[in-house]
């Protein structure tokens, strides 16, 4: 049996994808950057983000067979598929997979020491189990959500970044790779329960015990990294741009205010008192240059300032360009794989994989017999 993969340091890992949207693509797509070997499973008309596949950057490094999971031949496929995979992903709501005959119970009786990762947003038991949500809802019960945004207005959400993709995605590839070492170990596979809801609350652990001490208030803009504190927020350019501040140590305060041009009296951040003046001064500041121009000022000095760039600037930054951390790849220009390694690293080695476009491919690579993987007409 061949082996299909790159040279990062998952090559030679079979990870069987059972199609779906939001953070199971991605983990597949990270675990795909990394070397493994990702078969996704497309099931006929869908699922979509509506745009067009080859524009999905989260289905780079995979290949694509097209199954019906409904039918009795499409269930024996993935089972076949499952007996050769070190790592199944899915992210149906609680109890689908097992309808489907895919479930954790079938799939480890064919393969005993498989990985069986499961994505979803409530977690496969509790009251909300079986309901739809999505990442605004995940977030909004653990308390994430209401972390950003001004005091006298409504929380911020950074697009679907927290929940689906930090709270859910990287807490699947962590789970998935602890589990597949536990397997090599011991030659003993196991479900991982990602649960969006889990691994978002447990980004706030560092509030929780800040809470506890008393040095975290239970309330929106009013503590050091959430907007409350002038010296760490987001402040309006004279050309309608921004400027993000995080001048918390003294050193890179006293760096930053230098910079400003704010004198010693009015710079003084000692009286929490005097935040509210203090704030209005710093903006007022900034709002007598444009981005550009704040930008040059504060280069190549600790203030800890950065201009807020958009999705299309991010690329040319010249600290983003000098790492390469977007690449250019089959017309897209995409965050390149991370992290980084030096023996093994990871690449994006194709484009994003077409529903059913690799059925020969993966049966010759996989052992399979190509008849069973495709769909009857």
């Amino acid at each position: 049996m061949r082996e299909r993969g790159g040279t990062g340091p998952l090559t030679g890992v079979r990870v069987v994808e059972l199609a779906g949207i939001g953070p199971g693509p991605f983990a597949t797509m990270l675990l795909g950057d990394l070397g493994a070997d990702v078969v996704r499973v497309d099931r006929p008309g869908g699922p979509g983000l509506g745009i067009e596949p080859c524009r999905d950057v989260t289905g780079r490094n995979k290949r694509s067979v097209l199954l019906d999971l409904k039918t009795d031949a499409g269930r024996k496929a993935v089972l076949g598929l499952v007996e050769r995979a070190h790592v199944l992903i899915e992210g149906y709501r609680p109890g689908v997979a097992e309808r489907l005959g895919v479930g954790p119970e079938e799939c480890l009786r064919r393969n005993p020491a498989l990985v069986y990762g499961r994505m979803t947003g409530w977690g496969q038991d509790g009251p909300l189990a079986p309901r739809a949500g999505h990442d605004i809802g995940y977030l909004a019960l653990t308390g994430a959500l209401g972390l950003s945004g001004a005091a006298d207005g409504p929380p911020h959400f950074p697009a679907n970044l927290l929940g689906d993709y930090a709270g859910g995605s990287l807490y699947l590839v962590v789970g998935v790779l602890a589990a597949l070492h536990h397997a090599r170990e011991h030659g003993e596979g196991q479900v991982v329960d990602a649960a969006i809801v889990d691994g978002a609350s447990h980004l706030t652990a560092m509030l929780h015990g800040m809470l506890a001490a008393g040095a975290w208030q239970d309330a929106r803009g009013v503590n050091l990294l959430d907007g409350g504190s002038p010296f760490y927020g987001v402040y309006e350019t004279a050309d309608g741009g921004h400027m993000a501040v995080g001048a918390l140590e003294e050193r890179f305060y006293a760096e930053f205010t230098r910079l400003l041009g704010l004198d010693e009296e009015t710079a003084d951040r000692s009286d929490i008192g005097n935040w509210g003046a203090l704030r209005a001064a710093v903006a007022e500041r900034f709002r007598s240059r444009t981005r550009a121009e704040w930008a040059e000022v504060f280069a190549g000095s600790d203030a800890c300032v950065a201009p807020v760039l958009s999705l299309r600037e991010a690329p040319a930054h010249p600290h983003l360009a000098a790492r390469g951390t977007f690449t250019e790849h089959s017309g897209i220009t995409q965050p390149a794989p991370a992290p980084r390694f030096s023996r093994t690293p990871g690449a994006v080695r194709t484009a994003p994989a077409q529903p059913g476009a690799d059925t020969e491919s993966v049966a010759r690579d996989w052992g399979i017999d190509p008849v069973t993987l495709a769909i009857p007409t």
